[in-house]
């Protein structure tokens, strides 16, 4: 129950309070009672001395000192009722006389004491009793007397100052269980609310709802724990989600795996092809050459398609191998400040032959930027790029290669007028193996690979890649690289 704390430290705290204003009670009225007691027996006591004493002075007078216990009427007998009235008036209190046969030979009162205690003094010994608001008490006479005398006392003062007591406690009692339970409960509500809100707290952790602030604001050990609760949600739940994450991370790994097993597949599947081609070719014209050795046309023939299909078989490995070395050894680039410019000016001339070999004109329009990258990625970028806006241009078309600087990016266009590339087949261009136009790329020696490993350079480069083209209309394509920034 969600009160239960309250409800139990409650009672515990009124039941604490109630035994221990009553045991305190019951202390001071017993202690009350027994010092009421000890005062009534300490002071019939001597007033049974007392009496002790005016009996002997009395008889001793009356008889002018010659007492004969063994007359037939012994003098103390037959003053004991005279005796006995004066002892009541001195004392204020009824007295009775006995002869040492338990015969009551006096009495300051009407009535009579018990026989059992007057047979106790009798045989020497004090002997009293309570009844209502009396207390008799029997005592010997002392002094060689024989008999007893008693006294009727009553307890009418003690017993209504006990009582006095006894109700002051009752009412003075209940008071201060009252308040003191009223104070200890608003002091301690706070804690056991406390309590009640740490618990909350944990149940909500359980159920996985995580607290965004600590339950409670204190400076004592319950905002201590609070704070420690609070840590305690904040480190699951940063857990909790560091675990999901490595969990999302693994799932990407394995999917991740999977796509590169199959591509991995098709990769191996394709390159043999490739390489079956070329070399296809090679055997062929080897065998024609075998067969026909005197034909110089074929020997010219052969010459000319051997050393194209051996270049193309070059190219093919060396662009396997760049692809297969950038997917493994990522920790070999080195990166560090290069002049774009410059660079793609160098470029620029360097292609220059080639594209005037295929009726090209190629012209730059750069601007100076610092970019922070390998440079030997830079190069195969611009070189494939280069090469495939040259090979698959139209004869008298033109390239323009462009930089510019925006918002700490460097922007660089490349455009052609070549042959483009269909809408459909602009998102399958970086894919390994893929050319647009199978009889093209075999005329101009393309492999398929110059593009996919455009785009993992460029990605690890931390840049961006996009190719624009419509069939039949050239292609623009858009690079984007962060500037140098000087850390």
């Amino acid at each position: 129950m969600r009160n239960s704390l309250k409800i139990k430290s409650g009672i515990f705290l009124a039941v604490l309070l109630i035994a221990t204003v009553s045991f305190l009670g019951f202390l001071i009225l017993r202690g009350i009672k027994n010092d009421q007691e000890k005062r009534q027996e300490t002071y019939l006591r001597e007033q049974s001395n007392i009496a002790s004493v005016y009996v002997e002075q009395t008889i001793l007078a009356e008889s002018n000192g010659q007492v004969d216990w063994y007359e037939e009427e012994p003098i103390y007998q037959r003053l004991g009722p005279q005796i006995a009235m004066r002892l009541g008036t001195i004392t204020g209190m009824h007295i009775f006389l006995y002869n040492d046969k338990g015969e009551k030979i006096g009495s300051s009162g009407f009535g009579s004491f018990d026989p059992k205690l007057v047979q106790f003094g009798l045989q020497n010994k004090i002997a009293y009793k309570t009844a209502g608001d009396m207390f008799y008490y029997v005592a010997p006479l002392k002094n060689g007397l024989l008999g007893a005398v008693g006294f009727v006392y009553s307890l009418q003062e003690s017993n209504y100052f006990y009582h006095t007591i006894l109700n002051l406690f009752l009412q003075f009692g209940i008071v201060v269980i009252i308040l003191s339970f009223l104070i200890s409960y608003f002091y301690f509500y706070p804690i056991t609310n406390g309590i009640l809100r740490l618990k909350e707290a944990t149940e909500q952790i359980e159920q996985g709802k995580y607290i965004t602030h600590p339950p409670l604001k204190r400076s004592d050990e319950l905002g201590k724990l609070s704070q420690g609760v609070y840590s305690m949600s904040q480190q699951i739940e940063q857990n909790i989600i560091t675990m999901k994450q490595e969990q999302a991370k693994l799932n990407m790994a394995v999917k991740k795996l999977k796509q590169l097993e199959k591509q991995q597949k098709v990769f191996i599947g394709n390159i043999t092809h490739e390489f079956k081609t070329p070399l296809s070719v090679i055997l062929a014209y080897m065998d024609l050459l075998e067969m026909y050795r005197d034909d110089p046309t074929l020997v010219d023939d052969a010459r000319e398609n051997i050393k194209k299909e051996a270049e193309r078989l070059y190219h093919l490995v060396e662009k396997v191998l760049h692809l297969a070395s950038v997917e493994k050894y990522d920790f070999e680039i080195q990166q560090e400040k290069i002049e774009s410019s410059e660079i793609l000016a160098e470029l620029c001339e360097r292609m220059r032959g080639k594209a005037q070999k295929f009726d090209v004109d190629l012209k730059c329009d750069l601007r100076q930027a610092s970019v922070w990258m390998d440079k030997e990625s830079f190069y195969l970028i611009f070189i494939n790029l280069l090469d495939n806006a040259i090979k698959y241009n139209v004869q008298g078309g033109s390239i323009l290669l462009t930089s510019e600087v925006k918002e700490n990016t460097l922007n660089i266009k490349l455009q052609d007028t070549g042959i483009g590339i269909p809408l459909e087949a602009i998102d399958k261009i970086f894919e390994p193996f893929y050319t647009v136009n199978k009889d093209r790329a075999k005329s101009s020696g393309g492999t398929g690979l110059g593009l996919a490993l455009v785009k993992q350079l460029v990605e690890r480069q931390q840049g961006t890649i996009v190719f624009h083209s419509e069939h039949g209309h050239g292609t623009e394509v858009c690079l984007t690289f962060p500037l140098y920034d000087g850390k």
